[in-house]
């Protein structure tokens, strides 16, 4: 009797460390991060803001009317080079980390990009924009570049366009964020005592990058 007893009881302890295996292997389904999100409009978070050129409380993030289109608006994104500027202020960059909702049964890419501001380059000083753009847990990144050439002084504009059949979507019903990463760069020009400087900045100071939707229906089961 006493060996059935002990059987029991090791029996019995072998299935609760079972029971507690398999709770902790088995880790509750993430929820979904906008619990009630409307069914007609495209809801977008920022989950991070990360860079030099978007230091904190200086980036938001609009949905354009229509739901095709949204506007990145930064304060304080400023490259510079020559004259007093900081060594380090010659690159600045901005990494926006976005979580997107669609409405049901659509997916989306990003189709076009638009980038404005304002540079001051002296002669022989050259400005860079860059930008890459990737869905989390995608390989592909798509990288585009800009230069403008000193001296110039006036705002700038640049258009970045996807062809069709290169548009990258989000895979239909997953939860992928997406990520902007810009960057700004500036090389002093042939007097160092002369500031360079190029910033995406509209006349009312503040920085605005607009992303074009692109969109599709997503396959329905059956």
């Amino acid at each position: 009797m006493k060996i059935l007893r002990k059987s029991s009881l090791l029996a019995g302890a072998f299935a609760l460390a079972a029971a507690l295996v398999l709770s902790v292997g088995q880790p509750a389904l993430a929820e979904p991060h906008f619990s009630n999100p409307p069914d007609d409009q495209i809801v977008i978070d920022v989950a991070t803001v990360n860079g030099s050129g978007c230091p904190q409380d200086t980036t938001a993030v609009a949905v354009n009317e229509g739901n095709t289109s949204f506007t990145v608006t930064y304060s304080d994104y400023l490259a510079q080079a020559g004259g007093n500027a900081d060594p380090t202020d010659f690159r600045k960059n901005c990494q926006l980390n976005l979580i997107v909702n669609v409405p049901s049964g659509f997916t989306y890419a990003i189709a076009k990009t638009d980038y404005r501001g304002f540079g001051h380059l002296e002669a022989g000083a050259t400005g860079v924009q860059k930008a890459s753009y990737y869905f989390s847990g995608e390989s592909q990144t798509s990288s585009i570049t800009h230069t403008l050439e000193g001296p110039y002084s006036d705002n700038w504009q640049f258009t970045d366009e996807v062809d069709a059949p290169q548009l990258v979507y989000k895979p239909c019903g997953e939860e992928r964020n997406f990520n902007i990463n810009t960057e700004l760069r500036v090389r002093a020009g042939d007097d160092p005592e002369l500031k360079s400087f190029m910033a995406m900045d509209s006349t009312d100071g503040d920085i605005e990058t607009v992303y074009h939707f692109a969109w599709k229906t997503c396959p329905t089961d059956g």
